[in-house]
């Protein structure tokens, strides 16, 4: 990899920050991520900037030079600005001392030398210079180049200095080396690094469980989003941010007989997932894969061995559903999209029950009824639960599974079940009857609902109608007209 990369600043911003650091007589990089990435061959829109000397003054002058809007953030002394499809942000060189009780570090002004101390990894330590008599001239003090060509994950001073004085720092180590990773390269985290973090797992504790939360957030939307949790665990982070993932863990062996193991399950299903959609949209691809991290969190509660049977896990959806709000409350994760995980946690082994063909159109219905519009992540979280290692196995289950989704849209063509309202509202029967709310009501409308998922009745006003009222006649109720 070169030393010199003018090639990669060839953007019209660059030479506009040149020209201004030249006339303030300041020196000005590129430096971090924007840096990483053109040497792994990714684009990247944001752009940092550092200066020596006040960010949001070098930011104030290169706003007056390209005329476009600037928008500063005095209390972190930092401003940023979008030019050409980039955002450029501007910071002072800075260099931070931490007190311990804190990740909030105490700010000095700096050199380019110490803002590259400060930086969590050697690879995102360097910096591209933008003045004249060195422009695109690598400042690489740590060996970034060297450990991005290796795939090393490194920091730049002792590794228990960098995680103590921001222990964030341990949960970025595995993101990047996540996110980082492809086919083609692995990106690993150096031994000394996981020893470290194994010391100052402790130090989390005075993270904000928001923060925590973003960082997970990010590692689950990797295209591999396994390979951060068994980052995690090597690193003795996952006992203490996700317990009830790590009591997943392992495989018990009685008279012979031993089960598989389920922290690995729930990592292929994960990745399976990953390599899917939510048929919401983009923004439900997260919500999904939580989903696939939590599917089996009950099991560990519901393991028990029975002779001649062997393992089960009896109700694991049920115990794995009730403790989803609790671990999302925990994340400070949303409430709504907390009830579209706990759905699926709940029915993701319900859509397997349907191969049967003696599987009557009322369990199809009620299934339909359950999931709602979220039916079709449903079936592919299902469909991605399918982690055997017998291909012959695996082929049967899928073709089971394509019989299972045509049931789906046979059933829905004909009853409309999917976005199921009760033909009989509780204003009708009201008024029908005279009645004020009370208890009839529900009793009535239950009774028309039912008799619809069990197929007694069509889906349709005439014959909820008539269902209805041979209902209330028994009931001793008697129409005002």
């Amino acid at each position: 990899m070169p030393t010199f990369a003018a090639q990669y600043l060839d953007k019209e911003i660059f030479r506009i920050i040149s020209d201004v650091a030249a006339e303030r007589g300041v020196r000005a990089f590129a430096i971090g991520g924007y840096v990483r990435d053109c040497f792994l061959g990714r684009p990247c829109n944001d752009i940092d900037i550092v200066v020596e000397g006040s960010g949001i003054d070098f930011a104030r002058a290169v706003g007056e030079k390209t005329g476009k809007y600037v928008s500063y953030f005095k209390n972190f002394g930092t401003a940023m600005m979008h030019y050409q499809g980039d955002e450029v942000e501007f910071v002072g060189a800075r260099k931070e001392s931490y007190r311990r009780e804190s990740r909030k570090p105490i700010v000095e002004n700096g050199t380019l030398e110490d803002d590259q101390l400060r930086r969590d990894f050697t690879i995102n330590a360097m910096a591209f210079s933008l003045q004249k008599d060195s422009y695109g001239e690598l400042v690489d003090p740590f060996g970034g180049i060297r450990d991005l060509a290796a795939g090393i994950i490194r920091t730049p001073l002792d590794p228990d200095v960098t995680y103590s004085d921001d222990p964030l720092r341990m949960l970025r180590a595995v993101r990047f080396a996540t996110k980082l990773s492809t086919p083609e390269q692995f990106f690993s985290i150096v031994p000394e690094s996981v020893e470290s973090m194994r010391r100052m797992a402790d130090r989390l504790s005075i993270l904000s469980r928001e923060r925590i939360t973003d960082e997970l957030n990010k590692m689950l939307v990797t295209p591999r989003p396994s390979m951060a949790f068994r980052f995690l665990d090597e690193c003795g982070l996952l006992g203490i941010l996700m317990p009830w993932l790590a009591a997943l863990k392992g495989v018990e062996t009685v008279d012979g007989r031993g089960h598989k193991d389920n922290f690995e399950h729930t990592l292929m299903v994960l990745d399976h997932v990953a390599q899917s959609h939510s048929t919401h949209g983009q923004e439900y691809d997260l919500w999904l894969r939580w989903a696939a991290l939590l599917h089996d969190v009950g099991k560990p509660a519901s393991k028990k061995y029975e002779p001649g049977t062997g393992w089960t896990f009896h109700g694991h959806e049920i115990i794995g559903s009730r403790m989803v709000p609790r671990i999302f409350n925990d994340f400070k994760l949303p409430i709504d999209e907390g009830k579209y995980v706990r759905k699926l946690v709940w029915l993701h082994l319900r859509p397997i029950a349907l191969v049967d063909d003696g599987v009557t159109d009322s369990a199809v219905r009620r299934l339909l009824f359950d999931a709602g519009d979220d039916i079709d992540d449903l079936m592919t979280l299902c469909n991605a639960d399918i982690t055997s290692k017998n291909p012959v196995k695996v082929a049967r289950i899928k073709s089971n599974f394509t019989l299972v989704k045509q049931k789906l849209v046979d059933v829905e063509a004909k009853d409309q079940i999917r976005n199921f309202k009760n033909p009989v509202t509780g204003e009708y029967i009201m008024e029908l009857y005279g009645l004020p709310p009370c208890k009839q009501i529900g009793v009535l409308k239950e009774y028309v609902k039912e008799s619809i998922l069990d197929g007694v009745i069509g889906n349709n006003f005439p014959e909820a109608d008539t269902l209805m009222r041979a209902k209330a006649a028994e009931m001793g109720l008697t129409p005002l007209k």
